[in-house]
């Protein structure tokens, strides 16, 4: 009986590591955003990023606003977190949110043109095939395709059986009005839209065809599910809720966007459809510290857990706080 146990376990065994490919080993990563938008918060974000190094993570990923709405858009600034983000030892990947190329025609952020401080962003940021940080981290990104040679900040990677994906896809209602305050869709929108879609279908028709275990996306906007839910979506967020419902519904595994934006740090399961108003059970949302609180979440992907995706909230205090 125990022989026949046994036999049974090692076929089992073998099962489970023949569904789970053989790189795909557990490992744990960081989120954070919507930071620095104070003094404080640039003073202690270098103990921020030392925190998240300590913690042995593969990586970690900021999900947008590098500084405040109300703040300069300076190339001071931006090379100033540039240089943070670099000096963190572990890799970093960034995804632009409004705060930094949106926003920045507003009179205190110094009366930028929008589409200037994005292509500045792209000259800083997204140099090279790599993240940020002391550590190499190989990333695809969509600008090798020439159709959206422009896009360099969309990016992917694989990661314990996961896809990880990236898109500037920011708060602002998304860019759709552009510097007005009515109308739209302006030009620039449309154009990042359509790379948009097909960055996002690509990924998930690679993750069906890799078979990987589950997809983790990360933009900075908060696409306002509860509003969509209730039939009133914003313009700017609308056609990105849609394909990403129906690519989610159409997925095996479990599909988790990250967001900021509304600085609420919350975890849970606000996609609904639109016939049933039934829960979407394979999809979660994310939404990482903002102003004026201060932290990040600790996350782990493994391939051979059924829920694949787990999430830990880690507030942030000054060391002689936590005494």
């Amino acid at each position: 009986m125990k022989k026949k146990l046994y036999s049974a376990l090692a076929v089992f065994s073998l099962l489970l590591s023949l569904a789970v490919p053989a790189s795909a080993q557990p490992v744990s990563f960081g989120l954070f955003g919507d930071m620095p938008y104070s003094r404080w918060e640039r003073q202690h974000l270098p103990d921020l990023l030392a925190e998240m190094d300590s913690e042995d993570l593969a990586f970690v990923v900021h999900d947008g606003d590098i500084k405040s709405g109300s703040s300069l858009c300076s190339d001071d600034v931006l090379r100033d977190i540039l240089g943070v983000f670099q000096a963190s030892k572990t890799p970093l990947v960034y995804v632009p949110g409004d705060n930094e190329w949106t926003d920045c025609h507003r009179g205190n952020n110094g009366g930028y043109d929008p589409l200037e401080r994005l292509d500045k962003l792209r000259e800083l940021f997204f140099v090279g095939d790599g993240a940020l940080g002391q550590r190499p981290l190989p990333l695809e990104r969509q600008s090798r395709d020439p159709a959206f040679a422009r896009y360099r900040e969309n990016v992917r990677w694989e990661a314990g059986g996961a896809l990880f994906v990236g898109l500037n896809l920011p708060g602002s209602e998304n860019n759709f009005h552009g510097t007005t305050r009515g109308g739209g869709p302006v030009p620039e929108f449309v154009a990042r839209s359509a790379a948009n879609r097909a960055w996002l279908a690509q990924a998930f028709a690679l993750a069906r065809t890799k078979k990987l275990a589950g997809i983790l996306i990360v933009i900075q906007a908060d696409p306002e599910f509860e509003e969509a839910s209730q039939g009133r979506p914003r313009p700017g967020y609308r056609d990105f809720l849609t394909q990403l419902r129906e690519e989610t519904q159409a997925f095996a595994g479990p599909v988790v966007l990250v967001h900021g934006d509304s600085h609420r740090q919350q975890i849970n399961q606000p996609m609904r459809d639109p016939v049933s108003q039934q829960v979407v059970k394979n999809f979660t949302r994310v939404e990482t510290f903002g102003y004026p609180f201060f932290g990040w979440v600790k996350a782990t992907v493994d391939a051979a857990d059924p829920q694949v995706f787990r999430f830990s909230p880690r507030p942030w205090r000054a060391p002689s706080l936590q005494n």
